[in-house]
């Protein structure tokens, strides 16, 4: 979005990279700066298409294209009303031709189309229909407050993970101090071999390592998916595979009852691809050439000679 422009003052993002343009209900942009100069009121016109505004509905566009923008408001308001479900409908028929009139709606609203005798539709709709909106946003908004609270015990539980790996570390490093500042007063006061006090640390430290190796801890996912020790405990062991000797390519021989085809260098050298099409630059770039597809018709051409064999005799009649 660097070639953004406000429409009314013409500023620029490469100019301004400041530059924030805010839409509003109608979907024509305009720069926060002549949302502020225009609407310092609290409501005002569009510059372009004159319909009333206010300044509280502007917000900062998401999309290059304002249009898109317009139809993304649309549909959010349109579907807070029209938010029956299948199970709503006796027959799958019903549901499609619901739905269908629903997205006609909306373009109608997009597109400026019909614009009082579909919000008649809709004002209408929202008469007969009262009752199952109200109940429908009603289980909508359950629906929400229990996948908000799984989202938020899962930002507890990560939140509580990284406070864990933390704590681990600190410990770490204090357990790592402590060993060094014992092993310079071991090496300061001691008189045994220097070389032999390092290998008697180097032993502790690797004994320690083994006997604190975390074991894997069991976690779920928000389904309720678990994985981690029970998973990891059902993996049967791998078994040691001996190495063997390292493979040595060697070229296939083909035996042929006849001449050999062509290759790469007879293909280009004896103008074979004189009685080809030439490949495009957008064909080239893909990786096809016109040597490869000439080669590959000669191999076709040729294929029969690896089928026949010359030890097999053909019946006499």
């Amino acid at each position: 979005m660097d070639d953004q422009v406000c429409p009314r003052c013409k500023t620029t993002k490469y100019r301004n990279p400041s530059l924030k343009l805010m839409v509003n209900v109608c979907g024509h942009a305009l720069c926060d700066s002549c949302v502020d100069l225009l609407f310092l009121k609290g409501s005002g016109s569009c510059p372009e298409c004159r319909i009333p505004l206010r300044r509280n509905n502007f917000r900062v566009q998401l999309f290059e294209d304002s249009m898109v923008e317009k139809e993304v408001d649309i549909r959010k308001r349109v579907l807070r009303d029209f938010n029956k479900k299948e199970e709503d409908f006796r027959t799958l028929r019903e549901f499609n031709d619901y739905l269908e009139e629903v997205e006609t709606i909306i373009f109608n609203l997009v597109h400026d189309v019909d614009i009082i005798a579909t919000n008649k539709k809709i004002e209408q709709y929202k008469k007969d229909n009262r009752e199952i909106i109200l109940k429908n946003k009603t289980k909508l908004g359950r629906e929400e407050m229990e996948l908000d609270e799984l989202l938020e015990e899962e930002k507890l539980q990560e939140k509580k993970r990284k406070q864990e790996n933390i704590n681990e570390e600190l410990e770490e490093k204090k357990i790592k101090m402590r060993k060094k500042e014992e092993l310079i007063d071991e090496l300061m006061f001691s008189n045994a071999d220097a070389k032999n006090i390092l290998e008697s640390f180097v032993q502790q430290a690797d004994t320690v390592k083994e006997e604190k190796k975390p074991a894997a801890r069991a976690s779920h996912f928000s389904t309720g998916v678990k994985f981690g020790s029970q998973s990891q405990q059902s993996i049967v062991p791998l078994t040691k595979v001996e190495e063997g000797a390292p493979f040595v390519y060697q070229e296939p021989v083909l035996e042929v009852d006849g001449p050999l085809p062509p290759g790469p260098d007879a293909v280009e050298g004896r103008g074979f691809v004189a009685n080809i099409r030439a490949e495009t630059e957008q064909e080239r770039a893909g990786g096809f050439r016109s040597n490869i597809a000439c080669l590959r018709a000669l191999q076709e051409a040729f294929m029969g000679l690896y089928h026949v064999s010359h030890r097999t005799q053909l019946p006499v009649s």
